[in-house]
């Protein structure tokens, strides 16, 4: 998603207060964005933790900073400056995160991002946003950009199946309708599960995708919560299971008092072989693809 976000983020950069800063990446990609922004391009260097607190300092000042690194890089190794310097005080700095889930695959753990949004939705105010298809990006921005305090967006790769269209963004969307269980899908997830249950019949699964987190601050709206009752729920998500949407999910059924028949969370099973592969070879193992998600839940979630 990276050619996208570029691309929203050059026709924002007419905005004076905007300041992008990045961690030593997007060689290749952001190019347009430098020379549309010029000393408003800043380059923090290796320096992750760092670049966090100059985007605090910068939108106490009432500046509007972006920062860009790999999503470890950024939830994980300035987690302290995530949660004292920015949401503690409810600073306006929109953290741009590359590469959710397996995305760098053969880098190995130390660059997968599987405990992400589960870890930044313990902080106070901050708004996650998780696009799940290109063309939700540009959406993503102007929303990101209107948020009045810290912002964490993962990004990913969108897979729309083939023949089909993405519908236009939204926190929460019906991508296909069923009268068999309910699919929640997160992010770029969605658009597997969609392949998965496409060609099903009307008694097949109903796939929805959600793209903001968490539920407190992006509650289902009423044509999810009517649809849930009484039917069985699944989640597939690129996140291990701990923190991930499929607990909020639970939890908020259960406080709810909304009847569900089953509960079927799929998630990231972290590195079952021991041995480090493709994003591809990770969703496999984790029962993330398509195929395995069809063989896995084909049959249970029809009506």
């Amino acid at each position: 998603m990276r050619r996208e976000l570029c691309a929203a983020l050059v026709a924002r950069a007419t905005r004076p207060d905007l300041v992008f800063l990045t961690g030593d990446l997007g060689f290749g990609a952001l190019e347009p964005l430098r020379d549309a922004l010029g000393e408003r391009f800043l380059n923090a260097g290796i320096a992750e933790q760092n670049m966090i607190g100059v985007a605090a300092a910068l939108a106490s000042e009432g500046l509007e900073p972006w920062t860009y690194t790999i999503a470890p890089f950024c939830y994980a190794r300035a987690f302290e400056q995530i949660r004292n310097d920015v949401c503690f005080h409810r600073l306006p700095v929109r953290m741009l995160a590359n590469g959710g889930g397996y995305a760098y695959g053969v880098m190995g753990p130390t660059h997968h991002a599987l405990e992400d949004y589960g870890i930044l939705s313990t902080l106070p105010s901050l708004r996650i946003f998780v696009p799940a298809f290109d063309s939700d990006v540009a959406a993503v921005v102007a929303a990101a950009g209107s948020e009045p305090g810290p912002v964490y967006v993962r990004l990913g790769r969108g897979e729309v199946p083939a023949g089909c269209t993405a519908p236009p963004y939204a926190p929460w969307r019906r991508l296909r309708a069923g009268r068999g269980a309910i699919v929640v899908a997160v992010g770029p997830m969605a658009g597997l599960a969609w392949s998965a249950f496409a060609e099903d019949a009307e008694d097949g699964p109903e796939v929805w995708a959600v793209s903001e987190l968490p539920l407190g601050m992006s509650p289902p709206p009423r044509a999810f919560v009517e649809a849930l009752a009484g039917r069985t729920l699944c989640v597939v998500e690129e996140h291990v299971a701990q923190g991930g949407l499929g607990q909020s999910l639970a939890a908020w059924c259960l406080e709810g008092g909304i009847p569900v028949s089953g509960f079927r969370p799929v998630t990231a099973a972290g590195y079952p072989s021991g041995t480090y592969g493709s994003q591809g070879f990770h969703r496999r193992e984790s029962g993330l693809d398509p195929a395995s998600l069809r063989a896995r839940l084909g049959a249970r979630l029809s009506a």
